[in-house]
Order: C-alpha cells, then structure tokens, then sequence
C-alpha cells in the first residue's frame, strides 16, 4: 500500500528535515503548475518515468524548462538501451504513484529499490527544490541538501549529472 502524504511528511520530519508544502488545485502539466504557482521560490522540476528494453527502470527529476532528448539520454543515465515511458501500473508499482504527480518523493514507496533516481545537477544551484508530496495537488519545497538526506534515507543513492548538453553558441 503507498504510503500517505501525512506519512510522507512523518518520514521527512523524523529525519529533522524542514519542509514547506502549499496545497493548490490539481495539476497535470508543467504549464498549469506555472500558472497556479503564485510566489512558491526554488527550483520547479518535471520527473520522467522512464524504462529501458530491460525493464530498468529511472525517475528523471530536471528543471520544468529542461528539455530532454528521449533520444540519447539512455547514454548518461545508464540504461541498457533507449529509453521509453514507464507504464502507469509500473509508476504506481513502484513508486505509488499516478500520471500527473510523478515526484522524487515518490521512492519513499520504492522499498526494493526498483528505480535508479537521477538528478538534474542544475536543480542544485537553488535554495530548495519543489516536488509534488506524493500528489499533485500540493507542491512541497526542500533544500537540496535536505533531498539529498531524503533519497539516502530511503535507500536511494541518486546519480547527479548534467541533463542538458551546452549550447554550443
């Protein structure tokens, strides 16, 4: 059974971490989290689900204005070959979780440590980070380093790397 929000925030509270989370209205997209932000601070991520032709299996947590190319992101991530979606009854296998509220939060439900969690080094240019807190209608803000007690707790030790490749202009 996926764990709560309630107990979500019990787990981040038990390790001394500090959140703030605002509820709002339901979202589904990058573009209508945008337009109910209102003055949330920090980075905003979208997350990836994603599988390969061996049924590994990654959450990609970038900047919402990060563009991923599905193409060849196998080649850093680590994947035994390209990358497609993961199907919803995976993502709600492993990580408890539905379409439109995917969260690197979500690994508090990867108890087998099914899905490598891989993070967009840039998110960690910001004084918090924000995920969905296992639902989509409410966006929790956590200090990188806070995430990062976060995912080791859990049992998850993240790959951090450069998502998006350099403008070559």
């Amino acid at each position: 059974m996926p764990k709560s929000i309630e107990e979500l925030m019990q787990f981040i509270g038990d390790l001394g971490i500090e959140v703030s989370t605002v509820r709002h209205a339901a979202v589904f997209t990058v573009a209508e989290a945008q337009a109910l932000r209102g003055q949330i601070t920090g980075a905003h991520t979208k997350n990836l689900f994603l599988k390969d032709k061996k049924d590994n299996f990654f959450l990609l947590t970038v900047d919402e204005e990060a563009e991923v190319d599905l193409k060849t992101i196998h080649t850093k991530i680590g994947a035994a070959s390209r990358v497609s979606f993961g199907k919803p009854e995976k993502l709600l296998e492993y990580l408890g979780l539905t379409p439109g509220s995917v969260s690197v939060l979500g690994v508090i439900n990867d108890e087998d440590h099914n899905v490598k969690v891989v993070l967009d080094e840039s998110l960690f240019q910001h004084a918090s980070i924000n995920a969905h807190p296992l639902t989509n209608e409410a966006t929790t803000s956590i200090s990188p380093d806070d995430l990062l007690r976060f995912l080791e707790a859990t049992g998850h030790s993240p790959l951090i790397l450069k998502i998006e490749a350099s403008d070559p202009n």
